[in-house]
């Protein structure tokens, strides 16, 4: 079983921190936009930080969308992190009008809290429903940084969940397609147990 994580890199990505995370598990991290090495990818992480509309623009000009819808579908395991999670909705209130990858149905919802938006900091791990990645995952804590959160048609692809003054959606999974909202590679010892899991898939 090979240990390659392919990390896409459309400008839009945390790529450092993920890369440095994922070595430190044992992977062999690829930062690249190439769509050949892309393509032969055995495992894939779609990083993400900023906004939806200038993510999905800049997935686009990249010429990527294509080569990822076609990757979720493949059966190899795929990691979208953050933004990268929220993009393969089909929109967010952030960017009204601007369409996501749409394979999850559902939308990006702004946080609707009397807690202080952006949710940012440290924040506990409650598993909603089973997933390979958050087998010892129950009651941990990791490091969010949004104001926006995922909100799927079907609440069965939710695996975890994290309370700050509502509900929000921690992670999702369905098959081979993970998503964290939080930030794995900015969450110490927990977060490192995550991406280990996923490398090891």
């Amino acid at each position: 079983m090979s240990k390659e994580v392919v990390i896409i890199d459309y400008g839009m990505g945390n790529l450092h921190s993920v890369t440095k995370a994922i070595a430190a598990v044992g992977g062999k991290p690829i930062i690249t936009a190439d769509k050949e090495v892309i393509t032969k990818a055995e495992k894939v992480i779609l990083p993400g930080v900023g906004a939806f509309g200038d993510c999905m623009a800049n997935l686009h000009k990249s010429g990527l969308v294509p080569l990822i819808m076609e990757l979720l579908e493949s059966g190899k395991p795929f990691l979208g992190i953050c933004l990268g999670m929220q993009v393969l909705f089909e929109g967010s209130d952030e960017a009204p009008g601007v369409p996501g990858l749409g394979y999850f149905k559902g939308q990006v919802k702004y946080l609707k809290t009397s807690h202080k938006i952006p949710h940012m900091g440290w924040n506990k791990l409650y598993v909603k429903n089973e997933s390979p990645l958050l087998s010892e995952a129950e009651g941990e804590f990791v490091y969010f940084v949004h104001s926006f959160h995922c909100e799927p048609e079907d609440k069965s692809i939710i695996t975890s969940v994290c309370d700050y003054g509502m509900e929000v959606t921690a992670s999702i999974g369905k098959g081979n397609v993970h998503a964290f909202q939080f930030h794995p590679e900015k969450s110490s010892r927990a977060g490192l147990g995550l991406l280990k899991k996923f490398v090891e898939l």
